[in-house]
C-alpha cells in the first residue's frame, strides 16, 4: 500500500527544485576546491622548482677550481638560509672524477655535519634533474642536480662534478595546505550563499502557486465563483482556463436543472389529469382506487427525484447566509400552521457561518425539518445553529411526544412515516438525509431538552457571514 505522505513528498514541486540545485550546488563547489586546489599545488610545485634551479644556476655560476684542485666558491649565495643550520635549503657539490668519487666534497653550511645522499647515477653534463631524498631530521627534500666540468687550471684533465639544491618539502606544503583551509572556508561561505539564494527563489517562484492554491480555497468556501487575483503570465494562461471551465460548469448545471424542472413540470400535468379522472370515478371503483394510489406514488418519485438532482448539480463556490434563510422559513410555517399557535424562537445567529452550498437546497433541508417539527410539537419549537471547525451544526428541538430510538432512523428512509394519521409522503426526511450526504453532511434525530425531538443537520461551512 502506498504512503500518501512520501507520496506527496516524492511529487512535492519545491523539493524537486531544492533537491536538485543544492545537488547542483554541492558538486560545483567539490569541482571548484578540487580544482583550485590541485591549480595552486601545481603553481606552487613549478615555484618551488624554479626557485631549485635559481639557486642551482647560481651555484654552478659560482663553482671554481683553486690552483692546487680544490672545489671552491668565488663568492657566497646569496639566499641566508644556506647559511644557518638545517634551515631547510642546502647545497651540496660532489666530486665525480677519478676511481673513488667523493660525495659531499664541497656543501653549505645549513647542511652543517650532514651529506646529502643523491641516486647513484648522475646525469649527463648540463641536464638537470629532480629527485626526493632523505635530508637532516628525516625530513623529506626535493632535490634537482646537474654535472658540470670543469677545466683543470693546472693543465690536467677536466675535473666532472655533480651539483645538488634540495630543500624542505614543507616549504611547498605548507602554503599549499593554508591555501585549502582558507578556499574550503570561502566555498564553504559561497556555498552556504548559493543555498540561502536557492531556498529565497524556490519560496519566492512558487508563491504564485500559494496565491492560487488561496484562490482556489476561495472558489471552494463560496466567496467567489471565479479565480481572481494578479498572477504571473505563466499561469494567467492556466487562471483563464479554469476560469473557463467553471463558467462552462455553470452553464451545464443551470441546464440541467432547467431540463430536471421542464421534466417534472411536464410529468405532472398528465398526472393530475390521471388524478382528476380517478376523482371523477364513481365511488368505490377499485380501479380509480390503484389510479390514485399509483399518481400519488409517481408523483412522490418526482419530487424526490428532482430534489436529488437539483442538488446533485450544485456549482462550485457557491454559498448561502444561514438567518435570511431561516427567519423566511420561520415566517413561512407560522403562517402554515397558524392554526396551532406554536412558538417558533431563533436564537441569535450573527457569529454563525455560512452554508457552503445553494440557498435552495438548504431552504429544501430546512423547510423540511421545521415542517415536520411543527407537525408534531405540541406548543414550543426552538432554532439554533453554530460553527464547528469546517462545520455548520443546526438544531431544531420540539416540545412533542417525541420518537423511539429505534424510530429515529428508520424515519429517515424514504417513503416511512411516524404516524400514518398525520398528512406527509414520507419523503421529507429522506430528502434532508440524501441532500445532506451529497454535500458531505449529515441528520440525526436524538431526544430533545424539550421532551420531543431534536433535529441536528450538520453541513459545510463557508466562514463567518460577510468573509
Amino acid at each position: 500500500m502506498t504512503d500518501p505522505v512520501r507520496s506527496t513528498r516524492r511529487g512535492s514541486l519545491r523539493l524537486r527544485l531544492l533537491a536538485g540545485t543544492l545537488v547542483w550546488i554541492a558538486v560545483s563547489i567539490i569541482l571548484a576546491g578540487w580544482g583550485l586546489g590541485d591549480l595552486f599545488r601545481s603553481h606552487v610545485q613549478a615555484q618551488f622548482q624554479a626557485e631549485l634551479t635559481t639557486h642551482l644556476d647560481q651555484l654552478t655560476a659560482q663553482l671554481t677550481l683553486a690552483d692546487d684542485g680544490r672545489v671552491q666558491l668565488s663568492q657566497p649565495l646569496s639566499d641566508p638560509r644556506l647559511g644557518r643550520p638545517y634551515s631547510g635549503l642546502y647545497w651540496q657539490v660532489d666530486r665525480l672524477d677519478g676511481a673513488a668519487p667523493r660525495p659531499g666534497a664541497l656543501r653549505s653550511r645549513s647542511l652543517w655535519d650532514q651529506v646529502l645522499t643523491a641516486p647513484a647515477a648522475s646525469p649527463v653534463d648540463g641536464d638537470i634533474r629532480s629527485h626526493r631524498i632523505p635530508g637532516p631530521e628525516g625530513k623529506g627534500l626535493g632535490m634537482i642536480e646537474r654535472s658540470v666540468r670543469i677545466d683543470d687550471p693546472g693543465g690536467g684533465p677536466p675535473h666532472r662534478l655533480r651539483l645538488i639544491v634540495a630543500a624542505d618539502e614543507s616549504l611547498m606544503e605548507a602554503p599549499v595546505s593554508r591555501f585549502r583551509g582558507v578556499l574550503w572556508l570561502a566555498l564553504g561561505g559561497l556555498g552556504a550563499g548559493l543555498v540561502v539564494a536557492a531556498l529565497v527563489q524556490v519560496f519566492v517562484g512558487l508563491a504564485p502557486l500559494r496565491s492560487l492554491r488561496a484562490a482556489l480555497g476561495k472558489v471552494r468556501s463560496g466567496d467567489t465563483q471565479r479565480l481572481e487575483g494578479a498572477f504571473p503570465a505563466e499561469i494567467t494562461p492556466l487562471i483563464d482556463e479554469f476560469n473557463s471551465v467553471l463558467a462552462h460548469d455553470a452553464e451545464v448545471v443551470e441546464r440541467a436543472r432547467t431540463q430536471a424542472g421542464n421534466l417534472a413540470h411536464a410529468l405532472k400535468t398528465p398526472l393530475s389529469v390521471l388524478a382528476n379522472a380517478a376523482h371523477a370515478a364513481a365511488p368505490g371503483d377499485p380501479l380509480a382506487a390503484l389510479v390514485r394510489d399509483q399518481v400519488a406514488a409517481a408523483r412522490r418519485q418526482v419530487d424526490y427525484h428532482l430534489s436529488r438532482a437539483q442538488a446533485a448539480a450544485r456549482l462550485p463556490g457557491a454559498r448561502c447566509a444561514l438567518a435570511p434563510v431561516v427567519d423566511g422559513l420561520v415566517r413561512t410555517m407560522q403562517r402554515i400552521h397558524a392554526e396551532r399557535r406554536l412558538s417558533l424562537v431563533v436564537a441569535p445567529m450573527d457569529a454563525v457561518p455560512a452554508f457552503r452550498g445553494e440557498a435552495q437546497d438548504l431552504q429544501e433541508m430546512l423547510g423540511n425539518l421545521l415542517d415536520n417539527a411543527c407537525k408534531w410539537a405540541g406548543a414550543r419549537i426552538e432554532v439554533q445553529a453554530r460553527g464547528e471547525g469546517a462545520q455548520l451544526c443546526i438544531t431544531i428541538d420540539d416540545d412533542g411526544a417525541g420518537l423511539a430510538p429505534e424510530q429515529r432512523a428508520a424515519v429517515l428512509q424514504r417513503g416511512v412515516r411516524a404516524d400514518e394519521q398525520v398528512p406527509g409522503t414520507g419523503l421529507g426526511l429522506a430528502i434532508v438525509d440524501d441532500l445532506a450526504r451529497l454535500y458531505g453532511g449529515s441528520v440525526c434525530l436524538d431526544a430533545s431538552p424539550l421532551g420531543g425531538v431534536r433535529a441536528t443537520l450538520s453541513l459545510p461551512a463557508a466562514g463567518l457571514p460577510g468573509l
